[in-house]
């Protein structure tokens, strides 16, 4: 296995397009991944948190995959990988790989969190399962586990298929103390549309976005900016983008990226429950927002 950051540049973690009748549109699918890395992004993280992944059952899963795959050749897909068991996780891990996919994203497991001991076995069991090499995603806020830089460089040396770090806790000291704590062949990725700039100056070297359904050339244009060292031209454009970005980092942040899709004319606002399509009132906070931007 190559000891080569892999895990560098924008990764979008892509929305799951819904037709009418709720099923998956894989048409859509299918061009709005090939519509992003058109624009530079340097690969595709589907069955995220915003790609909804905890409303679609196994066979889904693997089908978004397979379209995926299809449709990107050689750019590497790295789904999310999530369960309510460690088993199911494994299942899922060793079906993306056969399927194609090039890496992985190893959630802790949903509703059950725990000490370190078991969250340890559990994210260490699906590393275990596949050779791909592995982001993992550490949410404390939305999942209940926090991986700390020390828990996660003791899995980089048992691991070494752990090749990178989502980090979803909104404190940019967290990068700084994973890079402190990590070999350089595990990368840093922010998590977090609004810790973009941030977290580039604090070491990381990824960034798994959001608002990059809507807004793909612009996203990258700031990653690329923060990464030369172009700091003035970042921040200029950083500050047009941020009142975007935060719709990445609210309760309903699947609703409001969905509908600024519509609204661009780049996918439609459809979501499964329990999650429901915004109020005409949050549905015009969104356009004033895309109002000012446009201005």
């Amino acid at each position: 296995m190559t000891t080569n950051p892999i895990f560098q540049g924008v990764f979008p973690a892509i929305t799951t397009p819904f037709n009418a009748d709720g099923s998956v549109d894989h048409g859509f699918l299918r061009e709005h991944a090939r519509w992003m890395m058109d624009a530079g992004n340097a690969g595709m993280i589907p069955l995220g948190s915003l790609g909804e992944g905890n409303t679609l059952d196994f066979h889904e899963k693997t089908a978004i995959l397979e379209t995926l795959v299809d449709a990107l050749g050689t750019a590497p897909v790295i789904p999310g990988i999530a369960s309510l068991s460690t088993h199911g996780a494994v299942q899922l891990a060793q079906a993306a790989r056969d399927i194609g996919c090039r890496g992985l994203m190893v959630l802790p497991p949903y509703v059950y969190t725990s000490d370190w001991r078991e969250m340890k076995a559990h994210v260490a069991t699906v590393l275990a399962a596949t050779e791909l090499p592995v982001i993992l995603y550490n949410n404390p806020i939305a999942y209940r586990t926090d991986f700390l830089a020390p828990q996660v460089a003791e899995l980089s040396a048992e691991h070494p298929n752990l090749r990178g770090v989502k980090e979803s806790s909104g404190d940019s000291r967290r990068v700084t103390a994973l890079r402190a704590a990590l070999p350089d062949t595990v990368d840093i990725l922010v998590g977090l549309d609004d810790m973009a700039l941030e977290g580039v100056a604090a070491g990381a070297t990824g960034w798994v976005a959001g608002l990059v359904n809507a807004y793909p050339a612009e996203s990258v244009r700031l990653f690329e900016l923060a990464r030369a060292g172009e700091w003035a031209q970042a921040q200029e454009l950083y500050r047009w983008f941020l009142p975007l970005l935060r719709l990445d980092t609210v309760n309903k942040f699947v609703q409001l990226i969905k509908f600024v899709q519509e609204e661009v004319g780049h996918g439609n606002a459809r979501v499964r429950a329990p999650r429901l399509e915004l109020t005409a009132d949050e549905q015009a906070m969104v356009r004033e927002l895309l109002r000012a931007a446009r201005a």
